[in-house]
């Protein structure tokens, strides 16, 4: 048997080549927007209204134009001929959360107490976190899971003491955590946590382990489900107040 090719002839099909797969990287500006560029727009929209750059009637086009785009390049003319675009405050850089809470954001007063002596405590589920909550471990245990729990604001304080005894804490994975505390013969144990999400909830521990434990980290595969549609719906409410300019 001949195994040699036979040189193409005329009516004959040449040997099919192997199709190439050579893929083109996407243009920044075919790049699905997010809430977040829409917001960054919708801002520099809005300064530029209260500065007189642009009328009441080209604001109002011009976020109805934010509403409606899908991609970043569908977002660049709306705020092309704006100075906002193209200095610093045209885009919002990820700064990550402070270490403490800001001023007045959280009261001093305890939404709800949790308490545990020469016994244990658990708090977990789907609940709603206040603002501050404040847990006491003496000769006992407690357990806040915050992993399932609904987070109504930015800003949450747990005010952990465990005297002989322990305060474990355990968030979800896209938030951000901080700390600070002391143990006394004791430990104080706190994972930083930075969350991907800008406007994300942060979680501050503050505590005192006296011949007790505190500690406090995420748990692994836990997520706020409802996170971007939160983030989403401040987003679109911004917008709708741009409208009502």
């Amino acid at each position: 048997m001949d195994l040699q090719k036979r040189p193409t002839g005329d009516g004959e099909k040449p040997d099919r080549q192997p199709a190439t797969t050579d893929r083109k990287p996407v243009a920044a500006t075919e790049l699905r927007c997010s809430d977040a560029d829409r917001d960054r727009t919708a801002d520099i929209l809005r300064d530029a209204l209260a500065e007189g750059r642009i009328t009441a009637e080209e604001h109002a086009e011009r976020v109805e134009g934010v509403f409606r785009a899908k991609t970043v390049g569908e977002l660049e003319p709306l705020v092309r001929d704006l100075p906002g675009a193209h200095g610093a405050g045209g885009t919002r850089a990820y700064e990550p959360a402070p270490n403490h809470p800001a001023p007045g954001a959280v009261p001093p007063v305890a939404d709800e107490n949790v308490a545990a002596v020469f016994s244990s405590a658990v708090r977990k589920g789907r609940w709603r976190v206040g603002r501050r909550t404040h847990a006491y471990a003496i000769f006992g245990s407690v357990e806040i899971d915050l992993s399932e729990a609904i987070f109504e604001h930015r800003q949450v304080v747990i005010k952990a003491v465990a005297i002989f005894g322990s305060v474990e804490i355990r968030v979800p994975e896209n938030v951000s955590l901080r700390g600070n505390g002391a143990g006394v013969l004791g430990s104080f144990e706190v994972s930083t946590l930075d969350s991907g999400e800008q406007d994300a909830p942060v979680v501050y521990v503050d505590g005192l382990g006296i011949l007790g434990s505190i500690e406090a980290k995420p748990k692994r595969g836990k997520m706020i489900e409802d996170l971007l549609d939160r983030i989403s719906d401040r987003v679109h409410g911004q917008m709708r107040k741009h409208l009502g300019h």
